[in-house]
């Protein structure tokens, strides 16, 4: 048989593809490659971890011939150990957070999952935190297995043999800076080990993450781009890092914004025809910066995981991107809500903490007539926004006593509208809820309007 023939899924995965970059470098005299993972047949770089995995539980008689695949994952994860699954003769189980995207999850039907989707903002030992729900069904399912990839050794192991020798072969030895985000720690923690072995320490490792993510030194709340970053609710007791994760490969962390991440996405689409996923954004983002302070010798490669075809409802699409107040991909052609009212882009959004009292709340709200009330790590600590759990006004604390946890008397949050959204499309997902909305900027809640305005504004403009 020649070259590119194989007997089935599982030996087809890796040997992707480098392609350099050359219209975003902005005059970078590094050269930088981009590892087009999304080529795989699973379509992300987690079909190497994925097969690795199976066949380890094969191997040490943890997965037989008959047995169900159970993993805990955004969504990649899934449908590496899926497909692989579906050609081993396995059944497979997935749960999936609620910000998964429709299209992963769609791509993991497809495959004939069992998918279960459960609230991503959960700490870790809930009931319903993505890990607790997959053990659990594990624990009831005869014959079941749990992949694990977090804690799984077979993750990082899959990259140590296939990716850093890939990239080693690829670049002839001339690699100088690898590139990758940060989730399970697999990926740069594999690649990473191997390509300072093999290099005798002279590859530097850089991490790409979200700006908020723990990782990188942030305080742990969500943010937008999927698959990478260590996400830090505020009740969770310990926080736990992944022994897939080996900190002490990685030689620095390059903190990555949303917008940052978005934009990137966006150049990459338009000026070098490759359309990639949310976290390729974010560690394409942190090589660009690299690149810039260094010099003709070094060879940047940075490892993207997967395609944007999984996310064209999201980074790709202007309802999604306006709504939240991000960049819209192409141009509004009409108002925006931050270009047609003032208010947005000068006003400073006043809150209270979720275990803040009714009394605090109430001297508040001599000057503000609507509080969002924010989910935060302790009462006494700063305000760190995970979630917005409702809103508090003079007229739901009437009668409250002043002790009192101000969550105890919130309503429910508000409707919330995109500094970037056109005004006529703001206005027709608030129609029936003309009161108070809050206003997102980069995925952050930045002010108060009163929907009847926008209402009023979309009907004028007709």
């Amino acid at each position: 048989m020649s070259d590119g023939v194989y007997d089935s899924i599982v030996e087809a995965i890796g040997n992707t593809p480098l392609v350099r970059l050359n219209r975003i470098v902005d005059g970078s005299a590094a050269t930088v490659y981009v590892k087009l993972e999304y080529l795989n047949p699973g379509g992300s770089v987690k079909d190497r971890a994925a097969r690795a995995m199976i066949l380890a539980a094969e191997d040490a008689g943890e997965l037989r011939p008959g047995g169900t695949v159970v993993e805990a994952t955004s969504g990649n994860t899934g449908i590496g150990l899926a497909a692989i699954a579906a050609a081993r003769g396995y059944r497979t189980i997935v749960v999936v957070p609620d910000k998964s995207s429709r299209e992963k999850i769609a791509l993991l039907r497809a495959h004939g999952v069992e998918v279960h989707v459960t609230p991503g903002g959960r700490p870790a030992g809930h009931p319903e935190h993505l890990r607790s729900v997959a053990l659990r069904l594990a624990a009831e399912i005869p014959g079941a297995w749990f992949a694990g990839q977090y804690d799984n050794p077979a993750n990082p192991e899959a990259h140590r043999r296939t990716t850093g020798p890939e990239l080693w072969a690829q670049t002839g030895g001339r690699i100088t800076h690898f590139v990758a985000g940060v989730g399970t720690g697999g990926t740069i923690t594999g690649t990473g080990e191997y390509l300072k072995e093999i290099s005798g320490g002279a590859v530097r490792v850089i991490g790409a993450d979200p700006a908020t993510s723990v990782y990188g030194g942030g305080d742990g709340r969500a943010w937008y781009v999927e698959s990478v970053g260590h996400y830090l609710h505020p009740e969770t007791e310990t926080d736990e890092w992944p022994d897939s994760y080996h900190p002490e490969i990685v030689d620095r962390i390059e903190r990555i914004s949303d917008v940052e991440s978005l934009t990137v996405l966006g150049r990459l689409a338009r000026e070098e025809g490759l359309l990639l996923g949310g976290s390729s954004g974010t560690a394409v983002a942190a090589a660009l910066r690299i690149a810039r302070t260094l010099g003709p010798e070094d060879v940047v490669v940075v490892l993207a995981p997967d395609s944007g075809r999984s996310y064209l409802s999201k980074y790709f699409d202007d309802d999604w991107l306006g709504r939240f107040g991000f960049p819209l991909y192409g141009p509004a052609n009409e108002p925006t809500i931050g270009a047609l009212f003032d208010e947005v882009a000068g006003s400073t959004l006043r809150t209270i903490a979720s275990g803040a009292t009714v009394a605090a709340a109430r001297e508040l709200l001599e000057v503000a007539p609507v509080l969002p009330v924010l989910l935060q790590r302790s009462a006494s600590g700063p305000a760190v926004v995970v979630e917005i759990l409702g809103v508090v006004t003079a007229a739901s604390l009437a009668g409250a006593p002043d002790d009192a946890v101000v969550t105890e008397y919130a309503d429910a949050p508000l409707p919330v509208v995109g500094s970037t959204e056109p005004v006529r499309r703001a206005a027709e997902r608030i129609a029936d809820r003309p009161g108070p909305v809050l206003v997102a900027y980069e995925g952050r809640a930045v002010a108060v309007l009163d929907g009847a305005r926008i209402i009023a504004a979309a009907t004028n403009s007709k």
